[in-house]
């Protein structure tokens, strides 16, 4: 089976977040990055799992500049066989998306899978987008995935219980919590990264159509208010005149 695993890169959670130039950029100095937890953990080691009980082979991608390839290579040494890197800076789903289809288009893969989404976006959109450039099934938020010949058989959770699809190859996953379990990378698998090819290729030429005007921090959290599990009535009047959420 010829599986193509898309990869992001994002800020570890304890980086310290800080933005730039009146609050339109996102400042970089001093972020780690990691790559994307849903498509390391869940995407990528489905797809090892099943390179590793049907063969095949496990391509990994990313839309990202030079700076990228230390997550590509923690992902080549988890496992995956080589690796693409489209050199464009990743300006929005639409963009990435179409840049993933159109190499995804040249090289006849079986199956693509990422994450649910990224966690420092929280989009989950470009599955679904790959998906519809390559005219292809897609199922989303997978909690499992097993593979009978050409037939993918799938559990996605809904509300109240678990649903089961079966979606024929070629077709697009994005994988969630209980598709697979994180991997780490030992000594052999990080030397042999070194190694492993890194495709490089021009990005194709795609119209942009968002732009982020200005960046914001949260609000800072409120202390806690005890409230005395006996003395409802106070409570109820706090969670409707201060909090007003009833």
């Amino acid at each position: 089976m010829n599986i193509l695993v898309c990869i992001s890169k994002s800020p570890d959670t304890t980086s310290k977040i800080a933005f730039t130039d009146g609050n339109t950029k996102f400042d970089e100095n001093g972020v780690q990055y990691i790559v994307n937890p849903y498509d390391e953990w869940y995407a990528l080691v489905r797809a090892l799992e099943l390179k590793e009980t049907i063969g095949g082979n496990v391509t990994i991608i990313t839309v990202g500049n030079t700076a990228d390839e230390s997550i590509i290579r923690k992902a080549l040494a988890i496992g995956a066989d080589n690796a693409v890197r489209i050199d464009a800076e990743p300006t929005d789903a639409f963009f990435v998306a179409t840049q993933i289809a159109e190499y995804a288009k040249k090289n006849n893969f079986d199956l693509v899978l990422t994450g649910k989404e990224t966690i420092n976006y929280n989009g989950s959109q470009v599955a679904g987008m790959v998906a519809e450039f390559l005219d292809v099934p897609f199922a989303s938020q997978a909690s499992k995935l097993d593979v009978n010949g050409t037939t993918l058989t799938l559990e996605q959770e809904i509300v109240g219980g678990l649903q089961i699809v079966e979606v024929s190859t070629p077709a697009v996953v994005s994988c969630a919590k209980g598709m697979a379990e994180q991997r780490i990378p030992n000594m052999r698998g990080i030397m042999a990264a070194r190694t492993k090819p890194l495709e490089v290729i021009s990005p194709s030429a795609v119209e942009v159509y968002t732009s982020f005007e200005s960046y914001s921090l949260p609000d800072a959290k409120k202390a806690c208010r005890m409230i005395d599990p006996s003395n409802m009535a106070e409570l109820v009047d706090l969670l409707h005149n201060e909090a007003k959420v009833i």
